[in-house]
């Protein structure tokens, strides 16, 4: 079976175990799924989403944020971990989406690698749940495990390597709710230590436990 077809029976039976494939950050505006997404490195999607409201609470504008002193965003965001890190980056992000992108959170790979802290995994995310933009692969870790797992990729561990085979097999408009679902996947079934292939719809197109 090519990838490409194997690949496109994929993306349908994860789409029946997980309806909604959408990002586990919670985010009312582009720009705080761009900080999220930042805090997030390193970090659990539980814990940022226990941290932002806080944080968004205390800064409620992109302005509030371009603004602010770095170590209070610390202080909100320590829990995190590289909270110096992360809060020069949002503070240093705000300030340069309002003095060069007229306050909104740009819409191509180019100007978003620009921000501080942005790397392409953010980026990706931010062109796809944000813009819609068609073909993006968010090569996270559950993505680079589960598609080395399922044979789409050559099983290698660099993020820019497993973005480039993903393009090139996975349907355009389902790329990125795909790379959401793997997350889920990732945390529900497929985990890293202990894969419960037991449970796991995808057994039939799995490299991994066909070689079992």
């Amino acid at each position: 079976m090519r990838k490409k077809e194997r690949a496109a029976l994929i993306v349908e039976s994860l789409k029946k175990d997980y309806p909604e494939g959408i990002c586990s950050l919670q985010y009312p505006k582009p720009y705080e799924l761009l900080f999220a997404v930042r805090l997030s490195a390193q970090c659990t999607d539980e814990r940022v989403n226990q941290v932002t409201p806080a944080l968004y609470a205390r800064f409620p504008t992109l302005e509030a944020f371009a603004q602010a002193d770095v170590a209070e965003v610390e202080e909100l965001i320590h829990s995190c971990g590289f909270f110096r890190a992360k809060a020069k980056d949002i503070v240093g992000s705000a300030q340069m989406l309002l003095r060069d992108y007229g306050g909104r959170v740009p819409d191509t790979m180019e100007a978003l690698l620009k921000l501080p802290g942005v790397g392409r995994k953010t980026a990706n995310l931010i062109l796809g749940d944000v813009y819609r933009t068609p073909g993006v692969v968010i090569a996270d870790t559950h993505c680079i495990r589960i598609s080395g797992r399922l044979g789409l990729t050559d099983g290698t561990k660099d993020p820019g390597k497993v973005e480039e085979q993903l393009r090139k097999i996975l349907p355009p408009e389902e790329s990125n709710d795909f790379c959401h679902r793997l997350v889920l996947h990732g945390r529900a079934v497929c985990t890293a230590r202990v894969p419960y292939c037991e449970k796991c719809s995808l057994r039939p197109w799995c490299d991994t436990y066909n070689r079992k």
